[in-house]
């Protein structure tokens, strides 16, 4: 009976290991290493946007400072003409730089949908 077992746990294992040969939609085989591939994918991407609503928050958190003291009659911070300047010169570096980044993740995109294809096409001849 335990062999049996045994037997019949090494035949998951090795069924775990071979690609499908065909899914229900008759699309390309889904592998474990393009699920995991995804994974990643998303993961990397949640934390993206968790560093992006960090980066909000704390925008939020500055507008909100300035303009409760706008409105408390106190008048503006003595360096507020400076640091204008700077936020402008900091925003505009953020908006070149996240278009660097929006087209390397392009690039990545891209070559990852290529190894995927490749991935699939050798998959397949064996």
């Amino acid at each position: 009976m335990a062999r049996a077992f045994l037997d019949l746990l090494a035949l998951i294992h090795a069924a775990e290991r071979e690609p499908a040969t065909q899914t229900p939609t008759g699309s390309a085989p889904v592998t474990r290493a393009s699920l995991q591939a995804d994974l990643a994918n998303a993961q990397a991407r949640n934390a993206r946007l968790a560093g992006r609503i960090q980066q909000l928050e704390k925008r939020l958190s500055v507008e909100l400072r300035e303009q409760v003291w706008r409105s408390s009659g106190l008048g503006a911070p003595a360096d507020a003409e400076e640091r204008q300047r700077t936020i402008i010169r900091l925003e505009q570096q953020t908006v070149d730089l996240k278009a660097a980044l929006e087209e390397r993740e392009a690039e990545l995109g891209a070559a990852r949908e290529v190894n995927r294809q490749l991935t699939r096409a050798l998959n397949q001849r064996e």
